[in-house]
Parts: C-alpha cells; sequence; structure tokens
C-alpha cells in the first residue's frame, strides 16, 4: 500500500439511502423546524413546489451544494455552520 492510498478517504457511496446524506437531510429538516417553517411556506420561498421540499426531505431527490446553499439561507441559517456541524459529527 502506498502512502497515497493509505490516506485516501473511503469510497463514496452515491445512493440516497447511504447514512451520510441522511445525516445531512436531517440537519436541513432540524433546522426548517428550528425556524419553524412549514414544507409549503419553504417551497414558495424557494419557488418550488411542496413536493420539492417533501422529495428531498424524503430521500428521492438528491440536493447539489448550491441547492443546499440556498435552502438553508432560505431557513435562515448558515450553511457554512451547517457543514461544519455535519463534519464534527461525522461518523467513523
Amino acid at each position: 500500500m502506498t502512502a497515497a492510498e493509505s490516506t485516501a478517504p473511503a469510497a463514496m457511496e452515491k445512493s440516497l439511502k447511504s447514512a451520510e446524506y441522511g445525516r445531512l437531510i436531517a440537519l436541513l429538516v432540524a433546522a426548517r423546524h428550528k425556524a419553524g417553517i412549514r414544507q409549503q411556506t419553504l417551497a414558495k420561498k424557494l419557488r418550488k413546489p411542496q413536493s420539492f421540499v417533501a422529495k428531498y426531505e424524503g430521500g428521492e431527490r438528491r440536493l447539489d451544494v448550491i441547492e443546499f446553499i440556498v435552502i438553508a439561507e432560505a431557513l435562515g441559517a448558515d450553511p457554512i455552520k451547517l457543514l461544519r456541524r455535519f463534519l464534527k459529527t461525522k461518523t467513523r
């Protein structure tokens, strides 16, 4: 094993059902609840249908990083702080 191989990150699981992705979405759901915002209200802020919020919260749709940032900001949350919390509580 080379030095590069020993420090390489673990293989990335692309599944919508991965534990890591679930933790990320749970942070967004918790931020929405903390803000006291319903899915319908968030969807209106995002100019999306309510099903958009329901699908990413339910694990049927994957978010990209830009969408994550826009959603966090619509919730009044700092996306950088959310990502730091996600990384801090990373499962090993």
